[in-house]
Formats: C-alpha cells, sequence, structure tokens
C-alpha cells in the first residue's frame, strides 16, 4: 500500500522479509547513533517517507522526488497536489511531507521572534527563504516592526503572477498603523530564480517609502528571494 493510509487484513500473512525492512533499520541506527553527515540527500528524504509509508521500498519515491523538483527544500515545499503526482505518493504521505515543511517554518519563525531582526539578519534570511523561495508566483509580504525592531506580524500583501505580485502602499500604510509598527521590512520573491531587483521592484519601495514618510514609519529594506540567494535592496545601495 504506497500511501500508509490502510493496513493490511488482521491475521494475514506478512510473506517474507524484504529487502529494504533491513535497509531502513540501517538508516535509522545511522541517525540515531550519528549526526548524518554521511548519508546522501535522497537517504535522509528517505527516511523521512519511511514513516508515513509502510510496508514499501521508498528509495525510488525519495529520488523521484528530488528529480521532479530540483531539490530536497523544492520537494518539501511543493503543494500536496504536485507531491501526489509522484508515484506511490498518496494524500497522506503528502499531508505529512507538507507539515514537515511548515514545521521547519514554524522553527524558523521562532528564531526572529521576540529579538529585534536587524541584528538577528541570518536567521531572518533564512526564515523568508523557507517562506517564499519555492513559490511558482510571485509573493509579496511585509514584515510589521515595533520600535525595538521585534516583529509585530509577517503577512502576505500579494500574489500574483511568474513576474508580478500586486501591492497597494496605502494598504500597507494602513495595515502598519492598525499595528502600530515603527518600521517594516518588504519581501517578495523572483519564481525565476533571479534575485536581482527590476525597475519596478525599485520604483514600489519608493512609493511604499512616500506612503509610509508622513507617518514616520521606515522602510528598513526590501528583500528579493531567489532560488540560491537573497539580495537585500538596502544593501545594493538601492534604497
Amino acid at each position: 500500500m504506497a500511501d500508509g493510509g490502510k493496513s493490511s487484513k488482521s491475521g494475514a500473512a506478512e510473506g517474507p522479509v524484504k529487502h529494504f525492512h533491513g535497509h531502513r533499520e540501517r538508516l535509522r541506527q545511522r541517525i540515531l547513533t550519528g549526526d548524518g553527515a554521511g548519508l546522501a540527500e535522497y537517504e535522509l528524504l528517505e527516511l523521512l517517507l519511511c514513516a508515513f509509508i509502510p510496508r514499501v521500498d521508498v528509495k525510488p519515491i525519495a529520488k523521484d522526488l528530488i528529480a521532479r523538483f530540483g531539490s530536497v527544500s523544492a520537494a518539501l515545499a511543493a503543494p500536496p497536489e504536485r507531491l501526489m503526482e509522484v508515484k506511490g505518493l498518496g494524500e497522506t504521505a503528502a499531508a505529512y511531507v507538507r507539515a514537515t515543511n511548515l514545521l521547519m517554518q514554524t522553527a524558523a519563525g521562532e528564531q526572529v521572534k521576540d529579538r529585534p531582526v536587524i541584528s538577528n539578519w541570518a536567521a531572518l534570511l533564512n526564515y523568508v527563504s523557507l517562506k517564499i523561495r519555492h513559490e511558482k508566483t510571485e509573493q509579496a509580504r511585509v514584515l510589521y516592526l515595533d520600535r525595538k525592531n521585534k516583529l509585530i506580524a509577517d503577512e502576505k500583501a500579494g500574489q500574483g503572477t511568474v513576474d508580478h505580485a500586486p501591492v497597494y502602499p496605502r494598504e500597507i500604510a494602513r495595515r502598519a498603523l492598525e499595528l502600530s509598527a515603527s518600521a517594516v521590512i518588504l519581501v517578495h520573491n523572483h519564481p525565476s530564480g533571479d534575485p536581482t531587483p527590476s525597475r519596478a521592484d525599485v520604483e514600489l519601495t519608493r512609493d511604499i517609502e512616500k506612503a509610509l514618510a508622513p507617518l514616520e514609519i521606515k522602510v528598513h529594506d526590501h528583500l528579493v528571494v531567489g532560488a540560491q540567494e537573497t539580495i537585500s535592496m538596502k544593501a545594493k545601495g538601492l534604497i
């Protein structure tokens, strides 16, 4: 049973031990007794799938996931409907893979809560990357900060096409007032994978700065998330 959603009939003979049963145990022991450094990426993913898909050799599924999506992180971030296109991976396993990604996002978010994000920049970059790096359409988010630069809220400001997400500066200003924010960090992804800011990105940032300036709310930065890196527009001298 590929998905592990149903159990075998009670009392049914289990048959001979499959070759992958011993392989699963060896993988588990390597994790339990070491740091996993010697394991290939597909083996780590394979061990994760073992928990959700019993009685099946999941190595081909793990390798197919990486081949289809391009990387482990992209596979974990894939929508459940795309995951279920992989042979042997059903609804139950897709839900658990998705939950794993959400746990990663939650853990990353914990690293930026209740502390000044400006002095915790590496954790912030990791958090925003996990959040939207693998989105197939452009998504804009706004991080609202208090006067100590602690995160008040991380909210989606727009979701669009492969190269554009509608964002409204007045709405960001209104929301910043509602939250009593003192500053914001703008974030969006480039589904093409190239994080180089466009002219439109620069112009939008300036429009948002103009909308927030009368309210004495600062735009600390605008982060553009690509496939391999995240670019700070402030560091590039663009704002």
